[in-house]
């Protein structure tokens, strides 16, 4: 039977309470249920899998120098999704600049490694085509919208967990999360959010 969700973030939490209590053997469980989503948000926030991968090894650099601190039996998640999203910001302002993809070889290979699936030029087309609308308009969104949209449409938070990592109130994530979602499907519309 497949793991849940929720028994995964039941089985991370655990690990962690072991951890913060010295087994540092379960820091290998704890990496290989964490980082690949933090390093699937990085990617998404950044456009660059080196900076993703450098954020995620200073998110659990952080975790672990704090291990002593964790609340055992509380969600991890929301945890390092908030130490990792203080990196993130700490980033961009250290670089005054957000972009989406390094090159635009990496750019291009994010979207056909999106659609390998479609054999018709005409639907690869089309695809890439949506892909940057909807690039373009995450990057015009404000960022508490589209941190909150990422955080429960994307890593698949709850609204409590994004409102915690985000340090805001639920009604807040969830107006923020709804905004960008709107402000998403207009983009996609077929006239392209053009009245």
């Amino acid at each position: 039977m497949a793991e849940t969700p929720t028994d995964e973030r039941r089985v991370l939490t655990a690990a962690m309470d072991r951890y913060a209590d010295g087994d540092v053997a379960a820091f290998g469980e704890i990496y290989d249920r964490l980082a690949p989503r933090l390093c699937g948000f990085f990617v998404r926030q950044t456009g660059s899998q080196a900076q993703a991968e450098d954020l995620v090894q200073q998110t659990l650099l952080q975790m672990h120098a704090a291990r002593e601190v964790f609340v055992r039996g509380s969600d991890v998640l929301p945890w390092a999704f908030s130490i990792g999203r203080r990196l993130l910001v700490d980033s961009r302002r250290r670089t005054k600049k957000e972009v989406l993809f390094e090159t635009g070889a990496e750019d291009v290979a994010a979207l056909d490694a999106r659609v390998e699936r479609f054999d018709l030029p005409d639907d690869l087309a089309a695809t890439r085509e949506l892909a940057e609308r909807a690039r373009a308009e995450l990057a015009r969104m404000p960022a508490s919208h589209r941190d909150a949209y990422i955080l429960v449409r994307q890593e698949g938070l709850s609204i409590v967990a994004a409102a915690e990592v985000l340090g805001t109130t639920s009604a807040a994530v969830k107006l923020r999360a709804h905004r960008a979602y709107e402000a998403l499907r207009a983009a996609l519309a077929p006239d392209g959010g053009r009245e």
